[in-house]
Order: structure tokens, then sequence, then C-alpha cells
């Protein structure tokens, strides 16, 4: 009774033996104490009137509601439910879950259920009969049970097991990912259109005044108080500034078939424009990630560390593949020559088999592919590497953008409140009849380019702020 009970616990630690291969750990990774050569500043834009200053507290999950617009909230809403990527992204987790569940059922005995009935007649001239009452014609009632199970000694299941739910956890983190992208871009285009929209109305004001001071120009000409030089070169500034309003159209009509998409939409459903720059704030408070939890925190970096663990898991499926592989089978059943003897005691019949096989000579096949599993490792290795690395750079040329965009809108705006006490000063003169009407259109003209440049600078620091946000991972959390 002792030895069977040592046997029985014998194999059963055998069939629950360690598995093959490494067992899965973290790559070593840089660990920066900051994200920039220098230390982040506690606050961006001081000088300017608007200063967005850092806080720890956690990115929210809707972090889109920091920019003041109803309308942006909405669309991002529908482009979260309605994106056909993210559907994707999403049958693609559905399919890699139930990999997992299939692959995991072989952990267990499977067992086939099979009835097959014939009606037959013996070649007597060739053959003897089949039955024992040596019948010649005879209908046959067959049927059995086979259960076969696979121990997984060596882990090559577990192993699988381990791939394939590594692989699983990949899909959940791309599918994270891919939300936070179709947040940002919709966030990008909403940023876009608004600027876009400002532009084309400076722009239609700058082409009024440049047609205003041409006709001044040319009646000045046929009264010979202009030449035809003043004419000309009023001519092709005028030309310069139409060229511009095309393209800036075009952007606009593109960028609303963008918007359109990213929100499951056709084009042709796109409908009028609807941001603003007035209607989009600057976010006053900015996420603030230390650089030691940003590999935690980007859904990107957590998929590629899902590929390292599934490379790893394939070592070992690779290792055990080259190991003895047993197999157990059973098999109950009966045949009879009429249902109702069916399983009576002379029709039934059984088998109980084992096998173990060991490939012993495959010109090297199994070694070379453990060998390409474990340079898979090296590469996946590298690559969340890459991808970290990748992660660190993205959070250091948006903050250094967030710095040189506040530089940059404060110029803009200067130069935009000089170009309009300019340009009212010219009007008053204008008035007082010391200038004439070109120089007070030159300085109309002059206002409206400086507020397109200040215009396209408030754009960048809207859209670098959205830009930190996805490259801290966004609201997402593990």
């Amino acid at each position: 009774m002792m030895r069977r009970l040592m046997l029985a616990s014998a194999i059963a630690a055998l069939c629950a033996g360690c598995a093959a291969g490494p067992d899965y750990t973290r790559p070593s990774l840089p660990s920066p104490s900051t994200y920039t050569r220098g230390d982040t500043p506690a606050s961006i834009g001081a000088d300017t009137g608007t200063t967005q200053r850092f806080s720890a507290a956690p990115i929210q999950d809707d972090w889109w509601t920091m920019f003041g617009s109803a309308a942006l909230d909405a669309r991002v809403r529908q482009a979260l439910a309605h994106n056909a990527s993210l559907d994707a992204a999403k049958a693609a987790l559905d399919a890699a879950r139930e990999n997992v569940a299939a692959q995991r059922a072989t952990y267990f005995p499977s067992a086939q259920l099979s009835y097959a009935p014939s009606r037959q007649r013996d070649a007597v001239g060739t053959l003897s009969p089949t039955l024992s009452n040596n019948a010649t014609y005879y209908s046959l009632h067959t049927a059995r049970l086979d259960v076969s199970y696979a121990p997984d000694v060596f882990g090559l299941n577990r192993r699988t097991v381990e791939s394939l739910t590594a692989q699983a956890d990949g899909q959940r983190y791309q599918l994270e990912a891919a939300k936070l992208s179709i947040a940002t871009n919709v966030v990008g285009a909403a940023i876009t259109e608004a600027s876009l929209q400002s532009q084309i109305e400076a722009t239609q004001a700058v082409i009024a005044d440049g047609e205003h001071a041409l006709a001044i120009l040319r009646d000045q000409a046929r009264l010979g108080y202009a030449s035809a030089m003043d004419v000309a070169a009023q001519e092709s500034a005028l030309a310069q500034a139409r060229q511009g309003l095309p393209g800036l159209r075009k952007q606009l009509a593109q960028n609303r078939d963008l918007l359109a998409v990213l929100c499951g939409d056709a084009p042709s459903d796109a409908g009028a424009p609807e941001f603003t720059l007035d209607g989009l704030h600057l976010p006053e408070s900015l996420p603030e990630v230390v650089p030691a939890a940003l590999v935690d925190h980007r859904p990107d970096v957590r998929a590629a560390e899902a590929d390292v663990h599934a490379a790893s898991a394939e070592v070992g499926v690779a290792l055990a593949s080259r190991l003895p592989q047993l197999n157990l089978t059973a098999s109950y059943g009966s045949s009879a020559t009429t249902f109702s003897r069916m399983f009576t005691d002379d029709n039934v019949f059984w088998s109980l088999a084992g096998s173990v096989t060991q490939s012993v000579f495959d010109f090297g096949a199994l070694k070379h592919k453990q060998r390409a599993a474990e340079a898979g490792l090296r590469q996946s290795a590298a690559q969340y590497r890459g991808v970290v690395l990748a992660a660190f750079q993205d959070v250091a040329d948006t903050l250094y953008a967030l710095e040189e965009d506040a530089h940059a809108y404060a110029a803009a705006n200067d130069a935009e409140r000089a170009a309009e006490r300019t340009m009212t000063l010219t009007g008053e003169q204008q008035k007082l009849g010391y200038v004439g009407v070109l120089a007070a259109i030159n300085a109309r003209q002059a206002w409206q380019q400086a507020r397109i440049a200040r215009i396209q600078a408030q754009a960048e620091r809207l859209s670098d702020s959205a830009a930190l946000v996805q490259a801290l991972g966004g609201g997402w959390k593990m």
C-alpha cells in the first residue's frame, strides 16, 4: 500500500514539474532622474499671462476636458464609441483572450463520443463471415467513448498558455494606446480647425485691405499721384495674400474629413466647422509623472513588455518540445448487430494505453527552433528598451516644446499688440490729415499678419499641452 502511495505521489509530482525555459523577469531599463537635461521648471509661461503649472495629481480618464470645450468633449466621446480602429482593436483583444481559453482547455483530458450504425454484406467467396453466427448480411451498431490526456510534465502547455496570455495582455495595452491616440488626434484636429478658422478670417481681412489699397493706388495713378511701379508692387502683394487662402481652405476641409473619420463618420457627414480658439482654453494645470513611473503609465511601453514576456515563454515552448512527450488514452465502447444488445457484457470493448515520444534525430530542427526563440527574446528585449527610450524622448521633447511655445507665444503676442498700437496711431494720424489712407491700410495689414502669427503660436501651445498628456500615457490605469 505504501509503495503504491509513493508511486502515485511521484507521478503527481512529475506531472506538476517545473516548466522548461526561463521564468520571465523584466529586462533592465534606463532610469533617469529627470526627463530633460536640466530640472523641470515648476511652471511654464509665467511671462505670458497664461501660466501653466505642473501638478502631481493623477491624470484624469477624461483628460481632454481640461480644454474646457463641451463640443470637444462630445467629439472625443463619439470617437471612442465609434472609431473603426478601436472596434478592430477590441475584436483583436477578444480573439486573443479566446485563444488563451482554448489553450487552457488542454490542461484537462479531452473526450469524444461516437456512434456509427451500418448495414453491410461480407464477400463470402473471398473472406470468412465477420459475425460469429456466420451471417452474411447484418447490421452493426458501434458506440465508443475515447478519452485522451497529455500530462504537461515539462511545461510545454504551461509555457504556451503563458505566451498566449502575454499576447492577450499586449492586445489589451494596444487597445488602451489606440484609445489614447484617438483622443489625442481628435483634440489635435479640433485645435487645428480652430487655428485654421482664425487664420482664414485674418487672411480674408488682409486680402480685403489689399484690394482697397490697390483700388486707391490705381485711382492715384490715373491722376498722376502714383507710379505704375507702386501699382505693380501692390498687385504683387495682393496676389501673394490671395495665394495663401486656398491652401488654408484646403487644410480646413481635409481636417474636417479627418475629424469625421476619427469619430466614425463618412467625410460627407463632416458638417460645418465647430471649433474656435476662443472656445478652447489653455490648461492651467499640466500633469507630472516622474521618470521612474513612466514605464508603467505608458500603454505602448506595457505592450512592448508583453511582447518580451511572450517571447520568453516561447523559449520555454521550444525547449519543452525537445523533451519527452507523454500521452494517455482510454477507450470504452460496444458493437452489436441490434441496438437493444448494445453494452451487454459480450459486446463491450475497452482499452487503456500510454505512450512516450522522444525525438532522437531531426537534423537539429528542434535545436535551431530553440535558438530562434532565444534570438526572438533578445530582439523583443532590445525593441522594448527602444520603446522605453522613445517614451522618455517624447516627454522630453514635449517639455522643451512647451517651454519654447510659451516664449514664442509671448513674442507673437507682443508683436500683435505693437502692431495694433501702430494701427491705432496711424488711424488717428489719418483723421488729422498727417498720413494718407494707404498708410492706415498698410498698418492694418501688418496687424493682421501679426495676428496670424499669434494664432499659430496659440495653437502650438494647445497642441503641445495635449501631446504632453499623450507622452505621459494619458489617464490609462493598469
